[in-house]
């Protein structure tokens, strides 16, 4: 039928007589049509060969089809790339990632469907199913189809995709319409959905449906090709008759299926039922049939006379210089050469709209964002809600008022909600269910240390170093600076300790200064007891270099003070556990060992213990020295300002030397355990050195296991206890003879045995 047409108007008017011209052959310019793409092609194949420009007023056709087959086709409906971008933005404005998409079934919506689920697919929207629209719209084919695609239908009501969005050319809203008026008739529930359409739909009626409710598409948003209405439009309508019907075949049709009369009454009808008078008003047809404002295909049609008008006005005005308006000379005009005036054509139509092509002869404008209301006594309504503007900066192509968009009543009123599960809130994020869409995923909450502080986020954010992550995970706080400071309970605690015990050390060594002549002094060594009372006093107090804020002076002198000062007083333990036994030794008549006695053996071993201390200390401190450090990962809310040893290997060697100098006082002082005991220290030496065990070999694991400034504590606690037991074990009972029992303090009980 197309290819008819068009033959018929390149022919000899009411004659077909193709590529013949007679006496009374119409001189074609340009052809204004094309609703659909695939009529638009079959006029073009034709017209191509007679290089007569189409201007197509309903779908778009690809550049490469136009470029390449059909230099002459003018397309005034804008590139459909252009609404494709837009639909993109308008679904991330509203947040719908979980979308419904509707073709028509034939290769302009394969097309369109390769086109656009990998555009959302990159842009993070998923399709949750894709259903395919009749192409025809005769009622048998429509019914076949729609037992075809019931389980679509089903699949679209399970599915919780509330948006659909549909492609298809106009025949395909009938047939839609059509599919949805018989879901009643099989018990089946209605499509509570936001419709989102293209340019090319136009929510109009066959005259068959024009009392079908259209309450389904209340709320549905559309992109419609910018539009202003021209002066004068409608009281033209208002003018309207059938009796224009001379060289016009459709509008008396038109007016007998709008109307349901008729202008030729069989004998069996009632004339005054049934008879078209011809007064009837257009404005009383519903909207859905009928709107008396210019929209859509109408606008595009207004604008390509115009435009063809133009070019033609351009043509004369180029090949006479002389002629007078109203007065035009009767010239040989051929369709070719309106082709270059129409191409470069730039004006403004009557509606106030400028008009012109790009290199691909695509109309430059914008689109409206209509939202469409349908109303009960099946008028309609439009309200412009939004404007998609290809010139605009990116990003801000659209532009959009959502308080003036009505919803279907479904969803009261409120922005719909179109996601394929709930959103993940802030501390969550989303996680991929296995064999779903990238849109499906389930919640999980994030990681200690990150945070998610927006709604659905793909992954959770590291916070800071400086920082962690709040209980809810959802934003980052400032750790709190922590060592071992005087100012905190715990510190004021071990500092008062540390002093009263040096405290306490202090006045004994004063007192066996006082008594350094009596026998109970005298014995053992006086020498070594007091360089074992003057190392317990150091020992004490330098557990209070490990108080306080960390300095490079002070990490280089904590560790290296501690087992210097604590080698000194095993080895004079020590010294003195061999000076005991090697004293009882020697009281034997006839012994060899007296000429080990004297200070030379202790001293001997004295400096020996204490020297090899000092050697290891030193290789510390010129290979790896401690240093002031900061650990921010240890403990989640704090940052530690901590003395790092340097080499752990050598802090450990400091360690494991001073267990082995308490090991071996510890088995000569448990061997002399039974000799007598009014000249026998070395029972309580055996007491003292169970006690400095006992506490150094708890500390290794409690230290291990304590973070912070609390392993700081344990090791200040264990240089504490173990020197408290040291200087209680052995010289309480030496103060408690000196002050309770000064009777004791004598050379006779002394040397007294059992």
């Amino acid at each position: 039928m197309t290819c008819k047409a068009i033959l018929s108007l390149l022919s000899t008017q009411d004659r077909l007589v193709p590529n013949f011209k007679c006496h009374n052959h119409n001189n074609l310019i340009a052809v204004i049509g094309g609703a659909t793409s695939e009529i638009s092609t079959n006029i073009e194949i034709i017209l191509t060969n007679y290089k007569t420009p189409q201007l197509t007023y309903g779908s778009f056709l690809p550049a490469q089809s136009v470029g390449g087959h059909f230099p002459f086709l003018y397309q005034m409906v804008p590139n459909e790339a252009q609404q494709y971008r837009g639909v993109v933005q308008l679904l991330q404005h509203f947040r719908w990632t979980w979308i419904g998409l509707g073709a028509v079934d034939d290769d302009k919506g394969d097309r369109f469907l390769q086109t656009i689920v990998p555009l959302l697919s990159q842009n993070s929207i998923c399709d949750a199913f894709i259903i395919r629209l009749p192409k025809r719209d005769y009622a048998g084919d429509l019914i076949n189809s729609y037992l075809e695609h019931r389980s679509s239908y089903n699949i679209i009501y399970k599915r919780k995709a509330s948006v659909i969005f549909v492609y298809g050319e106009p025949p395909s809203f009938p047939s839609l319409r059509m599919l949805l008026f018989l879901t009643p008739f099989l018990s089946l529930p209605p499509l509570d959905k936001v419709w989102v359409v293209t340019s090319h739909w136009d929510f109009e009626s066959e005259s068959i449906q024009k009392m079908w409710d259209m309450q389904p598409f209340h709320g549905s948003l559309s992109f419609t090709i910018h539009s202003n209405q021209p002066l004068g439009f409608q009281e033209f309508l208002q003018t309207v008759k059938p009796s224009w019907a001379k060289g016009d075949g459709f509008i008396q049709d038109f007016w007998q299926q709008s109307f349901s009369c008729s202008f030729k009454m069989s004998k069996g009808e009632e004339r005054n039922n049934n008879l078209c008078t011809g007064e009837e008003k257009l404005e009383t047809l519903p909207g859905s049939l009928f709107e008396m404002r210019m929209f859509g295909h109408s606008y595009n049609i207004y604008s390509a006379v115009y435009a063809v008008a133009h070019a033609l006005h351009a043509l004369y005005g180029s090949t006479s210089k002389h002629w007078k308006p109203g007065n035009l000379p009767i010239m040989n005009i051929q369709p070719w050469q309106v082709h270059h005036f129409l191409r470069n054509i730039l004006f403004n139509n009557t509606a106030g709209d400028t008009l012109h092509f790009d290199g691909n002869r695509e109309l430059v404008a914008g689109f409206d964002i209509t939202n469409w209301l349908m109303f009960p006594n099946g008028s309609v309504g439009r309200v412009k809600v939004g404007r998609l503007d290809p010139k605009a900066p990116p990003g801000k192509e659209l532009t959009i008022d959502v308080g003036q968009i009505t919803w279907h009543p479904s969803f009261n009123q409120v922005v719909p909600v179109s996601v394929c599960n709930d959103n993940c809130y802030p501390g969550f994020h989303k996680k991929k269910k296995e064999g779903e869409k990238f849109c499906c995923y389930a919640c999980s909450p994030c990681p200690g240390g990150m945070i998610s502080h927006q709604k659905d986020m793909d992954s959770c954010a590291q916070c800071p170093e400086h920082e962690y992550s709040s209980s809810d995970q959802t934003h980052c706080i400032s750790k709190t600076i922590s060592y071992l400071s005087q100012q905190e309970t715990l510190g004021i605690i071990l500092s008062i300790l540390a002093g009263f015990f040096s405290l306490i050390t202090a006045l004994m060594f004063g007192m066996f200064m006082k008594y350094k002549n009596t026998p109970i002094v005298k014995a053992n060594n006086r020498s070594l007891t007091y360089i074992l009372l003057i190392s317990l006093l150091l020992c004490f107090l330098c557990s209070l270099l490990f108080i306080g804020h960390p300095t490079k002076l002070s990490c280089l002198l904590q560790q290296v003070m501690f087992g210097i000062v604590f080698s000194v007083a095993l080895s004079s333990i020590l010294a003195k556990t061999i000076t005991v036994v090697l004293a009882f030794i020697a009281t034997k008549p006839g012994s060899a060992m007296r000429k080990w006695m004297g200070k030379r053996l202790a001293n001997s071993i004295l400096l020996s213990g204490s020297f090899t201390q000092v050697a290891i200390c030193t290789i510390w401190l010129w290979m790896s020295p401690p240093f002031p450090d900061v650990d921010m990962h240890q403990l989640d809310k704090e940052i530690i300002l901590e003395c790092n040893e340097g080499s752990m290997s050598m802090f450990y060697g400091v360690l494991g030397y001073l267990g082995f100098l308490a090991s071996v006082s510890f088995l000569v002082a448990f061997l002399a355990r039974k000799l007598p005991d009014s000249f026998n220290e070395a029972k309580f030496i055996t007491f003292s050195m169970l006690v400095f065990c006992s506490v150094w070999v708890s500390f290794v694991p409690t230290y291990l296991s304590t973070k912070g400034k609390y392993m700081v504590a344990v090791e200040i606690f264990s240089i504490l206890a173990s020197s408290a037991g040291l200087l209680g074990c052995i010289f309480f009972p030496k103060c408690y003879i000196i002050i309770i029992r000064p009777e004791l303090n004598s050379r006779e009980q002394l040397m007294r045995r059992k």
